[in-house]
């Protein structure tokens, strides 16, 4: 591998290389001839070697200069377009209306990713994301190991876990495995008449401070006094002594109407 492109920890970077893996991202992410995909971080451009070649077009978003000038040499493809940009700063609704996205991405990037795309105007059709496997698990916990990327992600996609991939198959090995994750956006809100902005307000009350109780923790975030908190709780059927990490989305949707 040329010193230049050592990959760097500074921004969490592990290039894969592993054919049999690449395929199976391709193939969890359904790519159809018609379609076109956002690659972010496509680094090496080992993964869009494979998407040029399975759908219509391709937009990568590499935010190091130096990756994004070379990725046209390294991938010769004319349904290729690159764009030398943050993927935080980049203008989603440029787009075509039902894109896929596909990623191998940091640790780092997921939470801000994750609630950068489902607030968009314009969103993926699905998500196909490699990330660190207790990320994953994260995104598709269930109440009782529930997080605020959790609630974040399944409100507004269909989450479903993949393929685990193990650290060995990566330059430099990271620390721990990874696994392939699918996001389907949800076509119709998991909840009827919510304002989203609302429901997350308390839902980030919720977790402001994760080992007190929901009576402390909404008191202190919505700042609210906490014999308040205690009618809404018990108008939502939701005990006061609960942790945030319990409760379902049902149980926030709960919360969101009995606050109104």
């Amino acid at each position: 591998m040329q010193e230049d492109h050592i990959p760097k920890k500074s921004r969490g970077q592990h290039w894969l290389q592993d054919e049999s893996t690449l395929e199976e991202i391709c193939r969890t992410a359904n790519i159809l001839p018609t379609d076109t995909i956002l690659e972010i971080g496509p680094g090496l451009g080992t993964l869009t070697k494979l998407l040029v070649q399975k759908a219509q077009s391709v937009v990568a978003v590499e935010v190091e200069d130096r990756l994004a000038a070379e990725l046209l040499t390294r991938v010769k493809a004319d349904n290729l377009r690159v764009v030398n940009e943050d993927i935080l700063q980049f203008d989603f609704t440029k787009l075509a209306p039902g894109y896929k996205l596909v990623a191998n991405i940091p640790y780092y990037l997921t939470s801000n990713l994750i609630r950068t795309l489902s607030e968009s105007t314009n969103s993926p059709q699905t998500a196909t994301l490699l990330v660190q496997k207790e990320v994953a698990e994260r995104l598709a916990a269930t109440p009782g190991k529930m997080s605020l990327l959790s609630v974040t992600a399944q409100f507004y996609w269909q989450v479903e876990l993949g393929q685990k991939v193990p650290a060995k198959l990566f330059i430099p090995p990271p620390k721990v495995d990874s696994q392939i994750v699918f996001l389907q956006s949800r076509t119709r809100p998991l909840f009827p008449e919510v304002d989203s902005k609302k429901y997350f307000q308390i839902v980030r009350a919720g977790y402001s401070q994760k080992r007190k109780t929901l009576l402390n923790s909404l008191s202190g975030g919505l700042a609210i006094p906490k014999e308040e908190i205690i009618a809404i709780l018990e108008t939502a059927k939701i005990m006061p002594s609960a942790r945030a990490q319990t409760l379902s989305l049902e149980d926030w949707y709960r919360l969101y109407r009995s606050a109104k």
